[in-house]
């Protein structure tokens, strides 16, 4: 994926295995259970490779079909069951620019996968689309040992939102990074677990009611 940096300061977008163990909810009393249907892998991905600082750019209007229907192949033909993607508007700080970025990019559930096969495919995708890296997650019990993100999803937040909050808080785009909006205006935020507090307040900013919050917790990793 292209914008690395901010990507590994943001650690959003990709999300995977619940295996056996399942999903939870984040046990405190302000935010939704994420519910039974986490996926057995997530992976966060574009076939852009371009760093677009314009929020008009019509390059951010594409909806990746092609990308979509060859990532469903990529996934099939290593043995794994492809699930439903969906669309990202992704806006993300980048420190050597010091200005926002943005990326239209795809979620793809990936079921019948593992840990060592979610890991491959995103690595994969990495070299067939020129990427610098494509994020997964893991949805696992907060109690796990590989447990070290959050996910956070929430209604109500367009992609012009996200964009004013981030340029209005300087600690959360040093140490979020960014974040991801799908077409219905719903945020998709991967956070360091460490970053939880963080990543509350921001969706504060945003004015999500955490009431309204669905968490994950669960294991992210970087392929490159």
């Amino acid at each position: 994926m292209t914008n690395f940096a901010a990507w590994r300061r943001f650690r959003v977008l990709v999300t995977v295995s619940a295996l056996a163990l399942g999903c939870t909810t984040t046990g405190g009393a302000h935010a939704s259970p994420a519910g039974d249907d986490c996926p057995a892998g997530q992976i966060f991905a574009t076939s852009n490779t371009a760093v677009i600082t314009d929020p008009a750019d019509p390059r951010l209007k594409t909806r990746l079909t092609r990308f979509d229907h060859e990532v469903r192949g990529i996934i099939h033909a290593h043995g794994a069951k492809p699930g439903t993607s969906r669309l990202l508007d992704g806006v993300f700080w980048s420190g050597d620019l010091q200005q926002a970025t943005y990326e239209r990019s795809r979620e793809f559930e990936v079921e019948r996968v593992g840990e060592d096969g979610l890991r491959h495919l995103a690595g994969v995708i990495v070299k067939q689309y020129r990427q610098e890296a494509v994020l997964t997650f893991r949805c696992l019990p907060r109690t796990a040992p590989e447990t070290d993100a959050v996910e956070i999803q929430a209604p109500g937040v367009s992609a012009a939102r996200l964009r004013d909050a981030l340029l209005a808080n300087p600690d959360a785009r040093d140490r979020l990074g960014g974040g991801s909006v799908t077409l219905d205006g719903r945020l998709v935020l991967i956070a360091p677990l460490a970053n939880l507090a963080m990543a509350k307040e921001f969706t504060s900013d945003l004015g999500v009611d955490w009431n309204t919050v669905e968490v994950r917790y669960g294991d992210e990793e970087f392929v490159s």
